[in-house]
Protein backbone atom coordinates (compact mmCIF):
# COMPACT_ATOMS: atom_id res chain seq x y z
CA UNK A 1 0.00 0.00 0.00
CA UNK A 2 2.92 2.33 0.71
CA UNK A 3 4.15 1.92 -2.86
CA UNK A 4 0.73 2.90 -4.22
CA UNK A 5 0.57 6.07 -2.15
CA UNK A 6 4.04 7.09 -3.32
CA UNK A 7 3.26 6.46 -6.97
CA UNK A 8 -0.09 8.25 -6.76
CA UNK A 9 1.62 11.32 -5.31
CA UNK A 10 4.26 11.14 -8.04
CA UNK A 11 1.57 11.03 -10.71
CA UNK A 12 -0.18 14.02 -9.17
CA UNK A 13 3.13 15.92 -9.22
CA UNK A 14 3.38 15.19 -12.95
CA UNK A 15 -0.20 16.44 -13.34
CA UNK A 16 0.66 19.74 -11.64
CA UNK A 17 3.90 20.21 -13.61
CA UNK A 18 2.27 19.41 -16.95
CA UNK A 19 -0.63 21.75 -16.32
CA UNK A 20 1.76 24.64 -15.69
CA UNK A 21 4.38 23.98 -18.38
CA UNK A 22 4.83 24.07 -22.13
CA UNK A 23 2.71 21.30 -23.64
CA UNK A 24 4.83 20.82 -26.77
CA UNK A 25 6.51 17.66 -25.44
CA UNK A 26 7.69 14.67 -27.39
CA UNK A 27 6.02 11.30 -27.72
CA UNK A 28 6.87 8.66 -25.10
CA UNK A 29 8.58 11.15 -22.79
CA UNK A 30 10.08 9.54 -19.68
CA UNK A 31 10.51 11.18 -16.30
CA UNK A 32 13.09 9.41 -14.16
CA UNK A 33 11.74 9.19 -10.64
CA UNK A 34 13.75 6.53 -8.81
CA UNK A 35 11.95 3.19 -8.56
CA UNK A 36 8.59 4.93 -8.86
CA UNK A 37 9.06 5.91 -12.51
CA UNK A 38 5.93 7.07 -14.32
CA UNK A 39 5.86 6.90 -18.11
CA UNK A 40 4.02 9.81 -19.69
CA UNK A 41 2.13 7.99 -22.41
CA UNK A 42 1.34 9.92 -25.58
CA UNK A 43 -1.10 8.23 -27.93
CA UNK A 44 -2.52 11.26 -29.71
CA UNK A 45 -0.46 10.74 -32.86
CA UNK A 46 -1.41 7.11 -33.44
CA UNK A 47 -4.69 5.17 -33.70
CA UNK A 48 -6.09 3.06 -30.90
CA UNK A 49 -3.71 0.12 -30.55
CA UNK A 50 -5.07 -3.20 -31.78
CA UNK A 51 -3.78 -6.63 -30.80
CA UNK A 52 -4.58 -9.59 -33.01
CA UNK A 53 -5.59 -12.65 -30.98
CA UNK A 54 -6.40 -15.31 -30.16
CA UNK A 55 -3.60 -15.33 -27.56
CA UNK A 56 -2.99 -12.01 -25.83
CA UNK A 57 -0.92 -10.72 -22.90
CA UNK A 58 -2.24 -7.75 -20.92
CA UNK A 59 -0.36 -6.00 -18.14
CA UNK A 60 -2.21 -3.88 -15.59
CA UNK A 61 0.00 -0.98 -14.51
CA UNK A 62 0.09 2.65 -13.48
CA UNK A 63 0.96 5.44 -15.91
CA UNK A 64 0.31 9.12 -16.45
CA UNK A 65 -1.51 10.12 -19.63
CA UNK A 66 -2.03 13.35 -21.49
CA UNK A 67 -5.76 13.74 -22.11
CA UNK A 68 -5.59 17.17 -23.71
CA UNK A 69 -3.13 20.03 -24.07
CA UNK A 70 -1.91 20.90 -20.58
CA UNK A 71 -3.79 18.10 -18.84
CA UNK A 72 -1.95 14.98 -17.70
CA UNK A 73 -3.56 12.69 -15.12
CA UNK A 74 -2.62 9.50 -13.28
CA UNK A 75 -4.17 6.48 -14.97
CA UNK A 76 -4.40 2.77 -14.30
CA UNK A 77 -4.10 0.90 -17.54
CA UNK A 78 -3.99 -2.28 -19.53
CA UNK A 79 -0.69 -2.23 -21.46
CA UNK A 80 0.18 1.35 -20.66
CA UNK A 81 -2.70 3.45 -21.96
CA UNK A 82 -6.37 4.16 -21.43
CA UNK A 83 -8.19 2.67 -23.26
CA UNK A 84 -6.12 -0.47 -23.29
CA UNK A 85 -5.56 -2.25 -26.59
CA UNK A 86 -8.40 -3.40 -28.76
CA UNK A 87 -8.36 -7.19 -28.86
CA UNK A 88 -9.41 -8.49 -32.28
CA UNK A 89 -10.22 -12.14 -32.85
CA UNK A 90 -12.06 -14.10 -35.49
CA UNK A 91 -15.39 -15.72 -34.78
CA UNK A 92 -14.83 -19.33 -33.73
CA UNK A 93 -11.33 -18.82 -32.34
CA UNK A 94 -10.44 -20.02 -28.86
CA UNK A 95 -9.33 -16.92 -27.00
CA UNK A 96 -6.67 -16.94 -24.30
CA UNK A 97 -5.91 -13.66 -22.50
CA UNK A 98 -3.37 -13.60 -19.68
CA UNK A 99 -3.53 -10.65 -17.31
CA UNK A 100 -0.41 -9.84 -15.29
CA UNK A 101 -1.07 -7.45 -12.42
CA UNK A 102 1.65 -4.87 -11.86
CA UNK A 103 -0.69 -2.57 -9.95
CA UNK A 104 -0.24 -2.17 -6.19
CA UNK A 105 -3.80 -3.43 -5.61
CA UNK A 106 -5.86 -6.44 -6.83
CA UNK A 107 -7.74 -6.30 -10.12
CA UNK A 108 -9.59 -8.50 -12.66
CA UNK A 109 -11.10 -8.49 -16.16
CA UNK A 110 -14.81 -8.77 -16.93
CA UNK A 111 -15.75 -9.43 -20.56
CA UNK A 112 -18.66 -7.01 -20.81
CA UNK A 113 -21.50 -8.37 -22.92
CA UNK A 114 -19.72 -11.57 -23.88
CA UNK A 115 -21.31 -14.93 -22.94
CA UNK A 116 -18.15 -16.44 -21.48
CA UNK A 117 -18.28 -19.49 -19.17
CA UNK A 118 -19.19 -18.41 -15.66
CA UNK A 119 -15.72 -19.08 -14.23
CA UNK A 120 -14.27 -16.65 -16.81
CA UNK A 121 -16.61 -13.74 -15.96
CA UNK A 122 -13.97 -11.98 -13.85
CA UNK A 123 -16.07 -11.08 -10.80
CA UNK A 124 -13.97 -11.13 -7.60
CA UNK A 125 -15.65 -13.09 -4.85
CA UNK A 126 -18.23 -14.50 -7.28
CA UNK A 127 -16.37 -16.34 -10.04
CA UNK A 128 -12.71 -15.89 -9.04
CA UNK A 129 -10.45 -14.23 -6.50
CA UNK A 130 -9.13 -10.82 -7.48
CA UNK A 131 -5.68 -11.04 -9.06
CA UNK A 132 -3.23 -9.80 -6.48
CA UNK A 133 -0.18 -7.62 -7.23
CA UNK A 134 2.53 -9.62 -8.92
CA UNK A 135 0.14 -12.43 -9.88
CA UNK A 136 -1.35 -13.48 -13.22
CA UNK A 137 -4.59 -15.10 -14.39
CA UNK A 138 -5.51 -16.52 -17.79
CA UNK A 139 -9.02 -16.08 -19.20
CA UNK A 140 -10.11 -18.61 -21.81
CA UNK A 141 -13.30 -18.72 -23.87
CA UNK A 142 -14.53 -19.44 -27.38
CA UNK A 143 -15.36 -16.42 -29.53
CA UNK A 144 -18.62 -17.90 -30.82
CA UNK A 145 -20.59 -14.63 -31.18
CA UNK A 146 -19.38 -11.82 -33.44
CA UNK A 147 -19.73 -8.13 -32.66
CA UNK A 148 -18.44 -5.21 -30.59
CA UNK A 149 -17.76 -5.78 -26.88
CA UNK A 150 -15.41 -4.48 -24.25
CA UNK A 151 -13.47 -5.53 -21.19
CA UNK A 152 -12.85 -3.78 -17.88
CA UNK A 153 -11.86 -4.31 -14.31
CA UNK A 154 -14.63 -5.58 -12.02
CA UNK A 155 -12.57 -5.22 -8.85
CA UNK A 156 -13.55 -1.93 -7.21
CA UNK A 157 -14.85 -1.14 -10.67
CA UNK A 158 -16.46 2.16 -9.71
CA UNK A 159 -12.94 3.54 -9.16
CA UNK A 160 -10.71 1.40 -11.38
CA UNK A 161 -12.81 2.10 -14.49
CA UNK A 162 -12.74 5.79 -13.68
CA UNK A 163 -8.95 5.68 -13.75
CA UNK A 164 -8.88 4.00 -17.17
CA UNK A 165 -8.97 0.21 -16.77
CA UNK A 166 -10.86 -0.80 -19.89
CA UNK A 167 -10.42 -1.77 -23.53
CA UNK A 168 -12.43 -3.18 -26.41
CA UNK A 169 -13.02 -6.67 -27.77
CA UNK A 170 -14.00 -7.11 -31.41
CA UNK A 171 -15.04 -10.54 -32.67
CA UNK A 172 -14.88 -10.39 -36.45
CA UNK A 173 -17.41 -12.00 -38.74
CA UNK A 174 -15.69 -13.16 -41.93
CA UNK A 175 -18.80 -12.24 -43.93
CA UNK A 176 -18.59 -8.55 -42.96
CA UNK A 177 -16.20 -6.46 -45.04
CA UNK A 178 -15.39 -2.78 -44.57
CA UNK A 179 -12.77 -0.52 -46.11
CA UNK A 180 -12.28 1.27 -42.81
CA UNK A 181 -13.23 0.04 -39.34
CA UNK A 182 -12.81 2.51 -36.46
CA UNK A 183 -13.52 2.11 -32.76
CA UNK A 184 -14.39 5.18 -30.68
CA UNK A 185 -14.36 4.68 -26.91
CA UNK A 186 -16.26 7.41 -25.06
CA UNK A 187 -15.41 8.40 -21.51
CA UNK A 188 -15.41 11.28 -19.04
CA UNK A 189 -12.63 12.22 -16.67
CA UNK A 190 -11.96 14.05 -13.43
CA UNK A 191 -9.01 16.43 -13.89
CA UNK A 192 -9.30 18.56 -10.74
CA UNK A 193 -6.34 17.65 -8.54
CA UNK A 194 -8.41 17.64 -5.34
CA UNK A 195 -11.00 15.33 -6.86
CA UNK A 196 -8.30 12.98 -8.17
CA UNK A 197 -6.77 12.91 -4.71
CA UNK A 198 -10.15 11.96 -3.22
CA UNK A 199 -10.59 9.24 -5.81
CA UNK A 200 -7.17 7.72 -5.18
CA UNK A 201 -7.78 7.88 -1.43
CA UNK A 202 -11.09 6.03 -1.96
CA UNK A 203 -9.28 3.34 -3.94
CA UNK A 204 -6.68 2.73 -1.26
CA UNK A 205 -9.24 2.94 1.53
CA UNK A 206 -11.51 0.47 -0.24
CA UNK A 207 -8.74 -2.11 -0.52
CA UNK A 208 -7.74 -1.61 3.12
CA UNK A 209 -11.33 -2.07 4.29
CA UNK A 210 -11.76 -5.14 2.11
CA UNK A 211 -8.60 -6.71 3.52
CA UNK A 212 -9.89 -6.14 7.01
CA UNK A 213 -13.29 -7.60 6.11
CA UNK A 214 -13.94 -11.30 6.53
CA UNK A 215 -16.86 -11.29 4.11
CA UNK A 216 -16.29 -13.71 1.23
CA UNK A 217 -19.33 -13.30 -1.01
CA UNK A 218 -20.38 -16.86 -0.28
CA UNK A 219 -24.02 -15.84 -0.43
CA UNK A 220 -23.60 -15.49 -4.19
CA UNK A 221 -22.59 -19.10 -4.80
CA UNK A 222 -26.09 -20.12 -5.80
CA UNK A 223 -25.90 -23.55 -4.17
CA UNK A 224 -28.92 -23.00 -1.96
CA UNK A 225 -26.81 -22.25 1.09
CA UNK A 226 -27.02 -18.59 2.00
CA UNK A 227 -24.34 -17.65 4.49
CA UNK A 228 -24.16 -14.50 6.53
CA UNK A 229 -23.00 -11.46 4.67
CA UNK A 230 -23.47 -7.78 5.28
CA UNK A 231 -21.46 -6.15 2.56
CA UNK A 232 -20.10 -6.61 -0.92
CA UNK A 233 -16.57 -7.78 -0.45
CA UNK A 234 -15.89 -4.92 1.91
CA UNK A 235 -18.21 -2.43 0.19
CA UNK A 236 -20.36 -0.38 2.48
CA UNK A 237 -23.63 -0.79 0.65
CA UNK A 238 -25.06 1.98 2.78
CA UNK A 239 -23.91 4.08 -0.14
CA UNK A 240 -22.89 7.70 -0.37
CA UNK A 241 -23.39 10.83 1.65
CA UNK A 242 -26.39 13.06 1.12
CA UNK A 243 -24.45 14.75 -1.68
CA UNK A 244 -24.67 11.49 -3.62
CA UNK A 245 -22.33 11.42 -6.61
CA UNK A 246 -22.17 14.55 -8.70
CA UNK A 247 -21.45 14.14 -12.38
CA UNK A 248 -20.17 17.73 -12.30
CA UNK A 249 -16.81 16.36 -11.16
CA UNK A 250 -16.31 14.97 -14.69
CA UNK A 251 -14.94 18.02 -16.45
CA UNK A 252 -13.21 16.55 -19.51
CA UNK A 253 -14.66 14.22 -22.16
CA UNK A 254 -12.51 11.95 -24.31
CA UNK A 255 -12.55 9.73 -27.37
CA UNK A 256 -9.98 6.95 -27.15
CA UNK A 257 -8.35 8.64 -24.18
CA UNK A 258 -7.90 12.04 -25.86
CA UNK A 259 -9.87 15.27 -25.96
CA UNK A 260 -10.18 18.13 -28.42
CA UNK A 261 -7.32 18.59 -30.87
CA UNK A 262 -5.57 15.44 -29.64
CA UNK A 263 -8.32 13.12 -30.88
CA UNK A 264 -7.04 11.13 -33.86
CA UNK A 265 -8.75 11.93 -37.18
CA UNK A 266 -10.59 9.15 -39.01
CA UNK A 267 -8.99 8.99 -42.46
CA UNK A 268 -11.23 7.90 -45.35
CA UNK A 269 -11.23 7.93 -49.13
CA UNK A 270 -14.21 8.79 -51.29
CA UNK A 271 -16.31 5.73 -52.02
CA UNK A 272 -15.14 3.70 -49.03
CA UNK A 273 -17.51 1.77 -46.79
CA UNK A 274 -16.84 2.82 -43.20
CA UNK A 275 -17.79 1.18 -39.90
CA UNK A 276 -17.76 3.03 -36.57
CA UNK A 277 -17.86 1.07 -33.31
CA UNK A 278 -19.09 3.39 -30.54
CA UNK A 279 -18.41 2.18 -26.99
CA UNK A 280 -19.44 4.04 -23.82
CA UNK A 281 -16.91 3.17 -21.11
CA UNK A 282 -18.00 5.96 -18.78
CA UNK A 283 -20.87 6.68 -16.39
CA UNK A 284 -22.67 9.37 -18.44
CA UNK A 285 -24.79 8.95 -21.58
CA UNK A 286 -23.41 10.56 -24.73
CA UNK A 287 -25.52 11.80 -27.64
CA UNK A 288 -23.46 11.12 -30.74
CA UNK A 289 -24.08 12.95 -34.01
CA UNK A 290 -22.26 11.97 -37.22
CA UNK A 291 -22.12 15.03 -39.47
CA UNK A 292 -22.35 15.16 -43.23
CA UNK A 293 -23.46 11.59 -43.94
CA UNK A 294 -26.41 9.26 -43.96
CA UNK A 295 -25.65 6.51 -41.47
CA UNK A 296 -27.21 3.19 -40.59
CA UNK A 297 -27.20 1.69 -37.10
CA UNK A 298 -26.25 -1.88 -37.89
CA UNK A 299 -25.88 -3.30 -34.38
CA UNK A 300 -26.48 -2.55 -30.73
CA UNK A 301 -24.45 -4.28 -28.02
CA UNK A 302 -22.91 -6.37 -30.79
CA UNK A 303 -26.23 -7.78 -32.02
CA UNK A 304 -27.46 -6.97 -35.55
CA UNK A 305 -30.39 -4.73 -36.42
CA UNK A 306 -32.74 -6.14 -39.05
CA UNK A 307 -32.79 -4.03 -42.24
CA UNK A 308 -31.62 -0.72 -40.73
CA UNK A 309 -32.70 2.50 -42.44
CA UNK A 310 -30.46 5.47 -43.21
CA UNK A 311 -30.73 8.42 -40.82
CA UNK A 312 -29.21 11.89 -40.95
CA UNK A 313 -28.81 14.64 -38.35
CA UNK A 314 -30.19 12.50 -35.56
CA UNK A 315 -28.34 11.68 -32.36
CA UNK A 316 -27.64 8.18 -31.10
CA UNK A 317 -27.91 8.17 -27.31
CA UNK A 318 -25.31 5.77 -25.92
CA UNK A 319 -25.66 4.92 -22.23
CA UNK A 320 -22.91 3.59 -19.96
CA UNK A 321 -21.92 0.07 -21.02
CA UNK A 322 -23.75 0.21 -24.37
CA UNK A 323 -22.24 -0.19 -27.83
CA UNK A 324 -23.63 0.99 -31.17
CA UNK A 325 -22.16 0.10 -34.57
CA UNK A 326 -22.92 2.42 -37.48
CA UNK A 327 -21.90 2.36 -41.11
CA UNK A 328 -21.81 4.94 -43.89
CA UNK A 329 -20.47 5.39 -47.39
CA UNK A 330 -17.82 8.08 -47.71
CA UNK A 331 -19.63 10.07 -50.42
CA UNK A 332 -19.29 13.65 -49.18
CA UNK A 333 -15.64 14.82 -49.35
CA UNK A 334 -14.52 17.22 -46.65
CA UNK A 335 -13.78 17.24 -42.95
CA UNK A 336 -16.80 16.33 -40.83
CA UNK A 337 -17.35 16.13 -37.10
CA UNK A 338 -18.50 13.23 -35.00
CA UNK A 339 -19.50 14.88 -31.74
CA UNK A 340 -21.41 14.63 -28.49
CA UNK A 341 -24.42 16.89 -28.06
CA UNK A 342 -25.57 18.43 -24.81
CA UNK A 343 -24.55 20.79 -22.04
CA UNK A 344 -22.18 18.54 -20.10
CA UNK A 345 -18.90 19.96 -18.88
CA UNK A 346 -16.20 19.39 -21.44
CA UNK A 347 -18.65 18.49 -24.21
CA UNK A 348 -16.62 20.50 -26.74
CA UNK A 349 -13.75 18.06 -26.32
CA UNK A 350 -15.68 14.97 -27.39
CA UNK A 351 -15.16 15.39 -31.13
CA UNK A 352 -13.50 13.31 -33.80
CA UNK A 353 -13.09 14.38 -37.42
CA UNK A 354 -13.87 12.30 -40.50
CA UNK A 355 -11.08 13.45 -42.80
CA UNK A 356 -11.19 12.68 -46.53
CA UNK A 357 -7.93 12.00 -48.33
CA UNK A 358 -6.47 15.22 -49.73
CA UNK A 359 -8.77 17.61 -47.83
CA UNK A 360 -6.85 20.19 -45.80
CA UNK A 361 -9.42 22.76 -44.63
CA UNK A 362 -12.28 22.12 -42.19
CA UNK A 363 -15.57 22.18 -44.13
CA UNK A 364 -17.87 21.66 -41.14
CA UNK A 365 -19.07 23.59 -38.10
CA UNK A 366 -19.52 22.17 -34.63
CA UNK A 367 -23.03 22.42 -33.21
CA UNK A 368 -22.80 20.44 -29.96
CA UNK A 369 -25.38 22.64 -28.20
CA UNK A 370 -28.05 22.15 -30.88
CA UNK A 371 -30.92 19.90 -29.84
CA UNK A 372 -31.42 17.18 -32.41
CA UNK A 373 -33.98 14.37 -32.44
CA UNK A 374 -32.81 11.07 -30.97
CA UNK A 375 -33.21 7.78 -32.79
CA UNK A 376 -36.01 5.75 -31.22
CA UNK A 377 -34.60 2.24 -31.26
CA UNK A 378 -37.99 0.67 -30.48
CA UNK A 379 -39.14 1.89 -33.92
CA UNK A 380 -35.89 1.54 -35.83
CA UNK A 381 -35.20 -1.06 -38.49
CA UNK A 382 -37.69 -3.45 -40.05
CA UNK A 383 -40.06 -5.46 -37.92
CA UNK A 384 -39.83 -9.22 -37.86
CA UNK A 385 -40.59 -11.97 -35.39
CA UNK A 386 -37.95 -12.29 -32.69
CA UNK A 387 -37.18 -15.18 -30.37
CA UNK A 388 -39.66 -13.95 -27.75
CA UNK A 389 -43.08 -12.31 -27.70
CA UNK A 390 -44.97 -10.49 -24.96
CA UNK A 391 -47.83 -12.97 -24.69
CA UNK A 392 -45.97 -16.29 -24.85
CA UNK A 393 -45.63 -18.56 -21.83
CA UNK A 394 -42.61 -17.98 -19.57
CA UNK A 395 -41.20 -20.26 -16.90
CA UNK A 396 -40.37 -17.32 -14.62
CA UNK A 397 -41.41 -13.67 -14.46
CA UNK A 398 -39.73 -11.04 -12.30
CA UNK A 399 -40.28 -7.40 -11.45
CA UNK A 400 -37.37 -5.06 -10.75
CA UNK A 401 -38.30 -1.66 -9.32
CA UNK A 402 -35.25 0.62 -9.47
CA UNK A 403 -35.13 3.59 -7.13
CA UNK A 404 -33.02 6.22 -5.39
CA UNK A 405 -33.64 6.43 -1.66
CA UNK A 406 -32.20 7.84 1.52
CA UNK A 407 -30.97 5.58 4.28
CA UNK A 408 -30.40 7.98 7.16
CA UNK A 409 -27.98 10.54 5.75
CA UNK A 410 -26.79 8.22 2.98
CA UNK A 411 -28.10 7.86 -0.55
CA UNK A 412 -28.69 4.30 -1.70
CA UNK A 413 -29.83 2.79 -5.00
CA UNK A 414 -32.34 0.02 -4.55
CA UNK A 415 -33.96 -2.87 -6.37
CA UNK A 416 -37.41 -3.66 -5.00
CA UNK A 417 -36.65 -1.47 -2.00
CA UNK A 418 -33.48 -3.35 -1.00
CA UNK A 419 -29.75 -2.99 -1.48
CA UNK A 420 -27.32 -5.74 -2.29
CA UNK A 421 -26.81 -8.38 -0.90
CA UNK A 422 -30.39 -8.29 0.41
CA UNK A 423 -31.92 -8.08 -3.08
CA UNK A 424 -33.73 -11.32 -3.89
CA UNK A 425 -31.94 -13.04 -6.79
CA UNK A 426 -33.58 -14.31 -9.97
CA UNK A 427 -33.61 -18.08 -9.46
CA UNK A 428 -33.61 -20.03 -12.70
CA UNK A 429 -32.83 -23.44 -14.15
CA UNK A 430 -31.06 -24.17 -17.41
CA UNK A 431 -33.51 -23.88 -20.30
CA UNK A 432 -35.97 -21.60 -18.47
CA UNK A 433 -37.58 -18.75 -20.40
CA UNK A 434 -37.46 -15.61 -18.25
CA UNK A 435 -39.37 -12.34 -18.55
CA UNK A 436 -38.33 -9.33 -16.48
CA UNK A 437 -40.19 -6.05 -16.07
CA UNK A 438 -37.91 -3.20 -15.03
CA UNK A 439 -39.29 0.14 -13.85
CA UNK A 440 -37.18 3.22 -13.05
CA UNK A 441 -38.84 4.97 -10.12
CA UNK A 442 -35.94 7.36 -9.51
CA UNK A 443 -36.86 10.99 -10.02
CA UNK A 444 -33.60 12.10 -11.65
CA UNK A 445 -31.29 9.11 -12.21
CA UNK A 446 -30.86 6.99 -15.32
CA UNK A 447 -30.18 3.31 -14.67
CA UNK A 448 -28.33 1.43 -17.46
CA UNK A 449 -28.99 -2.16 -16.39
CA UNK A 450 -26.43 -4.77 -17.45
CA UNK A 451 -26.96 -8.54 -17.38
CA UNK A 452 -23.85 -10.70 -17.28
CA UNK A 453 -23.49 -13.87 -19.35
CA UNK A 454 -26.66 -13.49 -21.44
CA UNK A 455 -28.36 -11.48 -24.15
CA UNK A 456 -31.96 -10.35 -23.66
CA UNK A 457 -34.62 -9.23 -26.12
CA UNK A 458 -36.42 -5.94 -25.48
CA UNK A 459 -40.17 -6.60 -25.76
CA UNK A 460 -41.81 -3.33 -24.80
CA UNK A 461 -41.26 0.20 -23.52
CA UNK A 462 -43.85 1.89 -21.33
CA UNK A 463 -46.34 -0.85 -22.19
CA UNK A 464 -45.97 -0.48 -25.96
CA UNK A 465 -44.47 -3.38 -27.94
CA UNK A 466 -41.29 -2.83 -29.94
CA UNK A 467 -42.34 -1.82 -33.46
CA UNK A 468 -39.07 -2.03 -35.36
CA UNK A 469 -36.31 -4.62 -35.58
CA UNK A 470 -35.99 -7.07 -32.69
CA UNK A 471 -33.62 -5.49 -30.15
CA UNK A 472 -31.12 -7.86 -28.56
CA UNK A 473 -28.93 -6.35 -25.85
CA UNK A 474 -26.97 -6.91 -22.66
CA UNK A 475 -27.24 -3.33 -21.35
CA UNK A 476 -30.43 -1.26 -21.37
CA UNK A 477 -30.83 2.29 -20.13
CA UNK A 478 -33.96 3.24 -18.20
CA UNK A 479 -34.65 6.94 -17.87
CA UNK A 480 -36.71 8.22 -14.92
CA UNK A 481 -40.26 6.89 -15.14
CA UNK A 482 -39.53 4.41 -17.92
CA UNK A 483 -40.68 0.79 -17.89
CA UNK A 484 -39.26 -1.99 -20.05
CA UNK A 485 -40.06 -5.66 -20.43
CA UNK A 486 -37.23 -7.93 -21.56
CA UNK A 487 -36.86 -11.69 -22.00
CA UNK A 488 -33.97 -14.14 -22.10
CA UNK A 489 -33.32 -17.86 -22.08
CA UNK A 490 -31.30 -19.34 -19.21
CA UNK A 491 -28.67 -20.91 -21.47
CA UNK A 492 -25.41 -20.20 -19.62
CA UNK A 493 -25.30 -21.87 -16.18
CA UNK A 494 -23.62 -20.03 -13.34
CA UNK A 495 -23.98 -17.20 -10.88
CA UNK A 496 -24.34 -13.92 -12.75
CA UNK A 497 -24.63 -10.27 -11.80
CA UNK A 498 -27.50 -8.06 -13.00
CA UNK A 499 -26.70 -4.48 -12.04
CA UNK A 500 -26.71 -0.81 -12.91
CA UNK A 501 -23.70 0.18 -15.01
CA UNK A 502 -23.47 3.58 -13.49
CA UNK A 503 -21.17 1.89 -11.02
CA UNK A 504 -21.75 4.64 -8.49
CA UNK A 505 -25.25 3.19 -8.24
CA UNK A 506 -24.06 -0.42 -8.19
CA UNK A 507 -21.54 0.26 -5.44
CA UNK A 508 -24.35 1.81 -3.40
CA UNK A 509 -26.67 -1.18 -3.69
CA UNK A 510 -28.22 -1.51 -7.18
CA UNK A 511 -27.09 -5.08 -7.81
CA UNK A 512 -29.11 -8.23 -8.26
CA UNK A 513 -28.06 -11.71 -9.38
CA UNK A 514 -29.19 -14.54 -11.61
CA UNK A 515 -28.70 -17.84 -9.75
CA UNK A 516 -28.98 -21.15 -11.57
CA UNK A 517 -30.38 -23.51 -8.95
CA UNK A 518 -29.06 -26.52 -10.90
CA UNK A 519 -25.49 -25.18 -10.97
CA UNK A 520 -22.82 -25.61 -8.31
CA UNK A 521 -19.60 -23.66 -8.53
CA UNK A 522 -16.26 -25.20 -7.64
CA UNK A 523 -14.94 -21.77 -6.68
CA UNK A 524 -14.39 -21.06 -3.00
CA UNK A 525 -13.40 -17.46 -2.18
CA UNK A 526 -10.14 -16.97 -0.34
CA UNK A 527 -11.01 -14.91 2.77
CA UNK A 528 -7.51 -13.42 2.77
CA UNK A 529 -7.97 -11.76 -0.62
CA UNK A 530 -9.83 -8.40 -0.64
CA UNK A 531 -12.47 -9.25 -3.25
CA UNK A 532 -14.44 -6.11 -4.06
CA UNK A 533 -16.57 -6.66 -7.17
CA UNK A 534 -18.04 -3.15 -7.58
Amino acid sequence: MKRFLLSAVTALMIFVIAACSDTSKTTNEHDNMNDEEIILTETATKPLEAIRGPEVMLVAKEEAQRLSDGVVVPVWTFNGSAPGPEIRVKQGEKVKVTLKNELPVPTSIHWHGYPVPNNMDGIPGVTQDAIEPGKSFTYEFEANVSGTYWYHSHQDGVNQLDRGMYGTLVVEDANEQYDKDYTLVLDEWVTDKKEIDKQIEAMTKGVTEAKESSMDHSDMKGDGEKKESSNMGGMNHGGMSMEGHSMDMYDLLTINGKSGELVESLKVKEGEKVRLRLVNAGYVSHNIHVHGHDVKIIATDGQPIHEPKAIKDQIISIAPGERYDVEFTANNPGKWYIEDHGDKKGVKGMKAVIEYDGVKEMTDKANETEKLPAVDMTKYGTKRLGTFTLDQKYDMTYNMDLNTEMNGNEMVYTINGKVFPDVEPLKVKKGDLIKVKMVNRSMMDDHPMHLHGHFFQVLSRNGKPVEGSPIIKDTLNLKPGEEYEVAFVADNPGNWMFHCHDLHHASAGMVSEVHYTDYKSNYVPNPKIPNKPE
